[in-house]
């Protein structure tokens, strides 16, 4: 269940990165500021991070897959 949790509020951050993005892209009037930049790498390092913890989880049996 605290597995869920963590992968959820990961989702969560990488949204927030995202938008938080996209405002400062908004508000720079289009042009590649160093704040956006700074957002969207936050974004790809969470992004991957969460896919390492996926990967971690899958190969200690914490999820597994299964039918649908």
């Amino acid at each position: 269940m605290i597995f869920k949790i963590i992968v959820i509020l990961i989702l969560l951050m990488i949204l927030a990165s995202l938008g938080s993005g996209l405002v400062f892209l908004i508000r720079d009037g289009g042009r590649r500021s160093p704040r956006t930049v700074k957002a969207l790498t936050v974004r790809i390092v969470l992004s991957i991070g969460l896919f390492v913890l996926l990967m971690l989880a899958y190969a200690t049996g914490l999820i597994s897959p299964h039918g649908l």
